[in-house]
């Protein structure tokens, strides 16, 4: 799910604001949403001392004491142990286990346990794949990578305006990524004073991501003192379409077959192996050094078919979670799979992965609609369709247009600068 900053005091903030953004789901990098909105953001910060505090491995104490933290921002219609409980069941699922989950904490380097915190956040290790790209059009062997997204950044109430969370953000870059000199970090400043201890499930990273609701505000937050060189905002484009709400024939038509849950994880390794072969037939932009992207596998995108505790919440039933062509004359490969944004209301039909040709697109938006229509959803959403897609999607209700939130936003850190990095399959 999306998550929401609350290190600075927002003015006002409605409960439709707030459910909106903190209920939302997670794109396939897991990545944080900073629900600050059109809202003033409150600068004045209070003076530190930055050399006193570090960044550390949340203990499982400080886990807890965080997930109390942020229940009343994020936890909904849940009461707070229902929210503990939640947050317990997604620890076991497939995404978060194997210590790709570590929850940070921004803490005294002489009482690193403590449960008086500064602020917290978490980050999601990932497996992704990168491509070089040279200015003679030399393309490199795809490799495959640590990548990271980054989630629930929270800071206690007490401490919020003293500019603790922008200095978490810049102390996570040197736990994510590497300390070698192929990793492209700075020297670290030595009004920071040591840099945070290194920790053995975390690091080596070679890019990692988060989703901003306050603009651009994160690429301030780079590994140095200067204020820039932070994440970058990456296509925030959407289509969305308001769904005829036609008779449903329950029959997938035109060769497709409907997804339900025990038919994802195959579709997922069927993907990864276009995703890898895909990469290469992508025109290289100018000035395009690098290109990346997550896989969707090992639970990252089906973690957006999140667990509910029951009796809790109204999440809308979907016994049908994506649609796939018939592809038995051969060709390439047609397929959607979604889930459902709850908040707010009413809900939308999100796609999170789509793969389709202009020939097949047609059908394939038909066949969501359907099971839009089938679950009672009026409005459905895709990102970063491709321009070929944008341009047949107009005449078929689309309406497509660049996002002022939920911005993705990457942070490259290997040879080159983030500016030349090309973030592909970018889907929500």
């Amino acid at each position: 799910m999306y998550t929401c900053h609350i290190d600075e005091p927002i003015r006002s903030r409605s409960s439709r604001f707030r459910n909106h953004f903190c209920q939302y789901l997670m794109p396939w990098s897991m990545g944080i949403v900073v629900a600050h909105g059109k809202f003033t953001i409150f600068q004045e910060m209070i003076e530190m001392d930055l050399s006193s505090v570090t960044l550390f491995p949340a203990t499982p104490e400080q886990i807890l004491v965080s997930r109390r933290q942020t229940w009343p921002e994020w936890g909904g219609k849940l009461t707070e142990e229902q929210y503990i409980e939640k947050a317990r069941l997604m620890d076991t699922m497939e995404y978060a286990a194997n210590s790709k989950l570590i929850t940070w904490v921004l803490a005294p380097r002489d009482d690193p346990t403590t449960l008086d915190f500064m602020c917290s956040c978490e980050t999601y290790r990932r497996r992704g794949l990168v491509q070089y790209r040279g200015s003679n059009g030399h393309k490199s062997e795809i490799q495959e990578v640590v990548c990271y997204g980054i989630a629930s950044v929270c800071t206690p109430l007490d401490k919020r305006g003293r500019g603790y969370a922008s200095h978490m953000m810049r102390l996570l870059h040197w736990v994510l990524s590497g300390r070698e000199a192929e990793y492209n970090l700075p020297e670290f400043p030595i009004e920071w004073g040591q840099p945070p201890p290194e920790v053995e499930q975390a690091g080596k990273g070679l890019f990692s991501v988060l989703y901003s609701d306050i603009g651009e505000f994160y690429q301030k937050t780079g590994p140095g003192i200067v204020e820039s060189g932070g994440w970058e905002t990456r296509d925030p484009i959407s289509t969305v379409w308001e769904v005829p709400q036609e008779p449903f024939d329950l029959q997938s038509n035109s060769g497709f077959t409907w997804l339900k849950h025990e038919d994802i994880d195959q579709l997922w390794a069927k993907d990864v192996e276009l995703i890898k072969g895909s990469i290469s037939d992508i025109p290289t932009l100018t000035g395009s050094t690098a290109f990346v992207s997550f896989l969707p596998d090992e639970g990252v995108a089906s973690f957006q078919f999140r667990p509910s505790i029951a009796g809790t919440e109204e999440p809308v039933s979907l016994d049908i979670l994506g649609v796939e062509r018939n592809h038995t004359n051969g060709g390439q490969p047609t397929y959607a799979v979604w889930s459902v944004d709850i908040h707010p209301s009413p809900p939308t039909l999100v796609v999170i992965r789509l793969h389709a040709t202009e020939e097949t697109f047609p059908d394939l938006i038909q066949e969501v609609q359907g099971a839009a229509r089938r679950h009672g959803i009026a409005r459905m959403e895709i990102w970063n369709l491709p321009k070929d897609l944008v341009d047949l999607a107009t005449p078929l209700g689309g309406k497509t247009f660049k996002r002022d939130e939920h911005l993705p936003a990457i942070k490259w850190y290997g040879e080159g600068d983030t500016a030349s990095v090309r973030w592909v399959f970018n889907e929500k």
